[in-house]
């Protein structure tokens, strides 16, 4: 094996769990959503969404277990440019008038 093929890959089993704790956590999500909250629904659902995105990026995108750099600076890169997007956004809802 070369050095490029030594991150570590998982059996089918383990893929078939994960995917099975996505549609529980999906399931959590709809199941959430006919609770009342009150304003902590939004915050709940995105707590939720965060979960699942992270175990399809760590598992399904192969993040956990890459040796590379340059893996973990494009995704340092990506978290990094969603969080100019979200503070773009925020800035301007923030600094909207509404009447």
């Amino acid at each position: 094996m070369s050095e490029h093929e030594e991150h570590t890959t998982h059996s089918q089993g383990f893929y078939l769990l994960i995917g099975a704790v996505l549609l529980v956590l999906t399931a959590t999500t709809v199941g959430a959503a006919f609770v009342n909250l009150g304003p902590f629904n939004p915050v709940v659902a995105l707590l939720i969404a965060t979960v699942k995105a992270t175990l399809v990026v760590l598992f399904f995108m192969h993040v956990k277990g890459a040796s590379e750099k340059l893996t973990g600076a494009v995704v340092v890169a990506g978290f990094f440019f969603l969080a100019i997007l979200l503070s773009l956004s925020l800035a301007d809802y923030l600094t909207r008038s509404w009447r």
